[in-house]
């Protein structure tokens, strides 16, 4: 065989192992999700490729046939192609027996580099990157082959899994898709720019419905704008001009003893009707849905839906009311930063020019963790608000100027309301300290 033919050999050689080569990997590496997505939209070739993963056994059977063949091929053929060459070459400098040896070794270099290079590196880029597009391209090719070499291909697929059940190790791929994993997709989403930063946010907030308690955003019992039973139409009429809402709570005197809502528009109603205004008129207070206080918020959606209400009791095991929550309180839990904020509204969270943080007392401690990058704070699942890592770290009621470390943060009540904390600073400590409660 002339060296020239050797060459070509080779360069066949080469581009055989590169079509195994991205075969193996793009069909291995194709995301079932997209596959489905165009198997649903008519594409026969996205079919043939999720059954191809279904028994991956079949193709990495052929597939490694392939590149084996091609290699001890190639070794043979290279070695007659391009020792002599080397060879002749190497005895202008050196004796004939050392010019031998160094044409061989030298042989043997070049076609495994050049194997390396464009039969393995090059092809397996190019199925990483982009591989449903590539396993499409090849996913005929593979089946003609798979069919071709069934024979060969049955006995060793009946041999692997003989060593699978051998080792009691799973013969198929888990392809259930976590929160975990649709969480990291998101994020890579947002590196990528293809996801803007609030769209994954509010992923990430639809995710934690299940974790976080209703306490984390209801309105707290002293902040409930209500009205008892027996209220006048002039207080009424007051207290819906000085704080404005869409429902009200109505209690039977005490705040504990809630007997139902009243919607501000059915109250607006009877003002522009000129009719009398009594929380006792039939038809004007609706049944109130009261739901415990350690339901999360995703199982108040569900409260929300059964019922369907918008608007619930929070009462504890005491039979105490702790606060109220809407639907557009649980919604706005999810939305984060895309709900629009009017110029009224205070936000919970407020960092300041020195890089320091002002955050509200009642805020949930994941967007505490979420605003200072903090992966975990100590105790976690014994408190559900900043106020209520602040007790459970002092363990007594916390005073103005009562400070806790942290992970390199220092966290400062700034402000106390009938035992009540407002507001906390938290300040970044330079160099950062490990946990340690004040």
């Amino acid at each position: 065989m002339s060296p020239l033919t050797s060459l070509a050999l080779i360069g066949v050689l080469i581009a055989v192992s590169a079509f195994f080569s991205i075969c193996e990997i793009s069909i291995a590496s194709a995301r079932r999700v997209r596959l489905r997505q165009l198997a649903d939209e008519g594409d026969v070739r996205a079919a043939h490729v999720l059954a191809l993963q279904d028994q991956p056994g079949r193709y990495i059977t052929v597939v490694q046939f392939g590149l084996n063949a091609v290699a001890i091929l190639g070794g043979i053929v290279g070695d007659g192609a391009l020792t002599p060459i080397y060879t002749r070459l190497f005895e202008m400098a050196v004796e004939p027996s050392m010019a031998q040896t160094l044409g061989f070794t030298a042989s043997v270099l070049t076609v495994t580099c050049a194997f390396i290079l464009f039969a393995d590196l090059f092809p397996k880029r190019v199925g990483v990157t982009q591989p449903e597009a590539v396993a499409l391209r090849i996913v005929g090719a593979t089946r003609m082959m798979t069919m071709a070499l069934s024979p060969l291909v049955w006995v060793f697929e009946r041999a692997a899994d003989g060593l699978f059940k051998l080792f009691g190790l799973p013969d198929r791929r888990d392809d259930r898709v976590t929160t975990d994993d649709i969480l990291a997709m998101a994020a890579a989403g947002t590196a990528a720019g293809t996801l803007a930063d609030a769209e994954q946010q509010v992923i990430e907030n639809v995710f934690e419905l299940d974790t976080r308690t209703v306490e984390t955003a209801m309105t707290a019992r002293d902040s409930i704008v209500r009205f008892k039973l027996d209220d006048p139409p002039e207080v009424i009429r007051a207290r819906v001009a000085s704080d404005p809402h869409s429902t009200y709570l109505v209690c039977d005197g005490s705040i504990d003893k809630p007997v139902g809502y009243v919607d501000a528009k059915d109250l607006l109603a009877r003002v522009i009707a000129d009719l009398p205004i009594s929380l006792r008129e039939p038809g004007l207070l609706h049944k109130v849905l009261i739901i415990p206080d350690r339901l999360t918020l995703g199982e108040v959606l569900n409260q929300f839906r059964t019922a369907h209400e918008d608007f619930a009791v929070i009462m504890n095991e005491y039979s105490l009311v702790v606060g109220v929550i809407t639907l557009n309180d649980v919604m706005s839990t999810v939305m984060g930063s895309l709900v629009t904020r009017t110029d009224d509204d205070e936000q919970q969270i407020v960092q300041r020019d020195d890089g320091s943080w002002l955050i509200d007392g009642v805020t949930p401690v994941t967007d505490v963790q979420r605003a200072l990058g903090l992966d975990e704070l100590p105790h976690a699942g014994q408190y559900d608000t900043l106020a209520g890592f602040m007790m459970v770290m002092l363990r007594r009621i916390p005073r103005r100027t009562d400070r806790v470390e942290h992970a390199g943060w220092r966290f400062e009540v700034l402000d106390v309301d009938d035992y009540k904390i407002d507001q906390v600073l938290v300040t970044c400590l330079v160099p950062k300290q490990g946990a340690v409660a004040a």
